[in-house]
């Protein structure tokens, strides 16, 4: 049973949000130091300043309900989830998935085209119905009692797929913790799951390397987790002490979020400010800030490793139909060389996008859109309903 919903931030907590950034006391920061040490003293400082004094929070509510969106009881979850019944009307299911430190709120600017093609210019027949659920703890789905998974949420997506809304076979598609949630529908849920589109692999094959890319590849990907990922290991182990370190400080988990949206942006053409507006980045730490759920975001880490992680056992592989988009940008998750994407997938496409980084349906809505759309013009994909 589906409930409607709607954003509703009452301004009472709102007021309290904006007079603690108001009130925040600026630690120093290293001179000249940019974003080589964290969050960038001079871009905090200047959207802390627009998010008092610039930032319409009753417009970014009304966006946030422009489309229809709901909650439905799944196991011990409420899961809210945005569902966009377009130019399919009932047919062509796509599942979106979100990762971390993003939210359903990526894919705003994709929704339209994906599913109303015609009103821009595009073939009514690439229309998709929509489904963007809110990762469990994450923005409007409750909040679990301890770390879950993405293996567990995979299960809880396509409960809500298959017995929520009725779609008996479907697509997916994602990204970050997203690609991993749909990494596991393809392989747990095939009998549901028709293919699915990732632009960031998550499963790893058994074994070690098995040539020399490999190994290269393996040594870069080290490299890149030593140099950017120390958010990950802290929160795959200690997850609870990031959460006692942003917990009622809204600048804090600002900072936390906007270093991974400016590391992980393609931006080898344009600077950071151009490549994500104020306001989207603002609407973004607003879901994690007005819902606690930054908290339970930071969870999301530990629950991976209590779920097994991500290595298949021997034998073992996503043979659900695999499309995967590379976009270039990508700084830390590169995608891996083909020969090891193979062993872990049953890769049926393979697209090299001109543009984009982690964040990609957000950052490059339209290079995402056209590639979804190609996708979904394949044979296999076309006869999901």
């Amino acid at each position: 049973m589906r409930k409607p919903f709607e954003v509703a931030w009452s301004q009472a907590a709102i007021g309290k949000v904006l007079n603690q950034v108001r009130a925040y006391d600026f630690p120093p920061a290293p001179e000249g130091g940019g974003w080589t040490y964290g969050c960038d003293a001079d871009f905090l400082k200047a959207i802390c300043a627009y998010w008092t004094d610039g930032y319409d929070v009753a417009a970014a509510v009304a966006d946030l309900n422009r489309f229809p969106q709901f909650t439905a009881r799944v196991e011990d979850f409420d899961l809210h989830f945005v569902h966009v019944v377009g130019e399919a009307q009932g047919r062509r299911p796509l599942l979106l998935s979100h990762g971390w430190p993003g939210s359903h709120y990526e894919f705003w600017a994709a929704i339209e085209p994906l599913a109303f093609p015609s009103k821009f210019g595009g073939d009514p027949a690439d229309a998709f119905d929509l489904v963007i659920p809110s990762l469990p703890g994450f923005g409007f789905s409750s909040k679990p009692a301890r770390p879950i998974g993405q293996r567990s949420t995979a299960r809880l997506f396509n409960t809500l797929m298959t017995q929520v809304l009725g779609y008996d076979r479907y697509l997916a598609q994602g990204g970050d913790w997203g690609g991993l949630v749909t990494s596991w529908l393809g392989l747990d849920h095939g009998e549901h799951v028709q293919a699915i589109h990732l632009n960031m692999f998550g499963l790893r094959p058994p074994g070690p390397p098995q040539n020399a890319e490999e190994v290269a590849w393996l040594t870069q990907f080290g490299g890149m987790m030593d140099l950017m990922g120390a958010y990950f290991r802290l929160q795959a182990s200690k997850p609870q002490s990031v959460a006692w370190l942003g917990a009622n400080n809204p600048v804090g988990q600002a900072a936390w979020i906007l270093e991974r949206f400016h590391d992980w942006a393609d931006l080898r053409s344009k600077p950071f400010d151009q490549v994500f507006t104020r306001d989207q980045l603002l609407t973004n730490i607003m879901i994690y800030v007005m819902t606690g759920s930054f908290t339970t975001g930071a969870w999301y880490y530990r629950g991976l490793i209590e779920e097994g992680g991500v290595v298949l056992a021997e034998g073992q592989r996503c043979e659900t139909p695999t499309a995967f988009a590379a976009f270039p940008g990508e700084p830390i998750y590169a995608p891996p060389p083909r020969s090891w994407a193979d062993r872990a997938y049953n890769i049926v496409r393979w697209t090299d996008p001109p543009r984009g980084g982690h964040f990609a349906a957000m950052e490059e809505p339209g290079l995402f859109v056209d590639d979804v759309r190609e996708w979904g013009r394949d044979a296999s994909v076309r006869k999901v309903i």
